[in-house]
């Protein structure tokens, strides 16, 4: 008889638009998983992309239910919930990409139903999987000054949601992790070029430990950049996450040289370029829920991000808040009034 652990497991996409076909790619490459199918209210694109990769289209996602165990929810951000909900709710372990829901309520309720149903649930924060993410955590101690720039052309598909849940969401979580200390001061600035809702954003994060980060997110730009910069007191560290690549720029001497006319000044420093594995994040996010699955199958214990997930879309959402209400800067206390704590 082969053991739960070692059968391959099944699962599906819900979505078959421009995240659902990056999903469906990778599941396809797996080879301890079986693409059950494809689910869009789209059948006539369901059905493309099911013949495409050699299995079944679906009109609906509850039709998945009994079929599959777990599931990645590519759909528009407001159907997020009643989707994953029902799948969670039907046991289905999910993976629902970001945003995870537009309110923080929402939200948190599908983590409850999660944990209610036995089911794991995981946010597409896939810059978490990042090589060089990885890496930079292991280097940033004492960060001073963290800058971060996502900008690029813009996209009709993402029109709905503003630049802060389509873009900068994936570097408010970051620079979240890195920082462990709690954020005390917001300041936000934002405009509209070419839909109804923010394309241009920069917000600037005082943390308690004195760190700031200053985030710059734009979908009006035509040069795609994905960089950011750390300065800490020994080191500045450069990432850029397209490239999966790490630069660390260390000082190493400091001279002065005086005479009648100046004050000569040279500084030398050495960089350091960090050796990073490069893989597919996405298929690294896939793979870091099916190995959940079969740990929490196997009666393992497994912790997932909630708190962490909560925290960025809570962060997220107030940032969009004060750009909507032409607030530009706010202060908190402590607890964080939207910190995303569920006690």
């Amino acid at each position: 008889m082969t053991a739960v652990g070692d059968r391959r497991l099944r699962a599906s996409v819900v979505g078959a638009g421009h995240m659902g076909q990056y999903h469906m790619l990778v599941f396809a490459e797996l080879w301890d998983v079986e693409l059950v199918g494809v689910v869009d209210t789209d059948r006539e694109r369901a059905a493309s992309m099911a013949a495409h990769y050699d299995t079944r289209a679906f009109g609906d996602h509850r039709e998945l239910i009994g079929k599959v165990d777990l599931a990645s929810v590519a759909v528009p951000t407001e159907q997020h919930f009643p989707v994953a909900a029902d799948l969670l709710e039907a046991g289905v372990s999910v993976l629902v990409e970001k945003p995870i829901t537009p309110t923080l309520e929402e939200a948190r309720e599908l983590f409850a139903i999660a944990r209610r149903a036995g089911a794991l649930l995981h946010i597409g924060h896939v810059e978490r999987f990042n090589g060089a993410v990885q890496e930079l955590k292991k280097i940033v101690d004492r960060p001073i000054l963290i800058e971060s720039r996502r900008l690029g052309p813009f996209a009709p598909r993402v029109a709905k949601d503003s630049v802060v849940m389509d873009l900068m969401i994936h570097d408010i979580d970051i620079v979240l992790g890195l920082v462990d200390s709690p954020p005390r001061r917001l300041a936000a600035m934002g405009a509209t070029v070419h839909s109804a809702v923010t394309d241009v954003a920069s917000v600037q994060i005082g943390f308690e430990s004195g760190a700031i980060a200053l985030i710059t997110a734009s979908r009006a730009t035509e040069e795609k950049v994905r960089t950011l910069a750390v300065t800490q007191p020994d080191a500045y560290v450069l990432l850029d996450y397209a490239e999966q690549d790490i630069r660390i720029h260390r000082r190493t001497a400091q001279e002065y040289t005086l005479n009648r006319e100046s004050i000569r000044y040279r500084r030398a420093s050495f960089v350091e370029h960090v050796q990073v594995h490069k893989d597919n994040p996405l298929k690294l996010e896939v793979q870091n829920l099916i190995r959940a699955v079969r740990r929490a199958r196997a009666g393992e214990r497994v912790v997932l991000a909630e708190a962490e997930d909560l925290r960025s879309l809570a962060v997220a959402l107030e940032i969009e808040r004060m750009i909507r209400d032409g607030r530009s800067e706010a202060t908190y206390a402590d607890p964080l009034p939207w910190s995303g704590r569920s006690d």
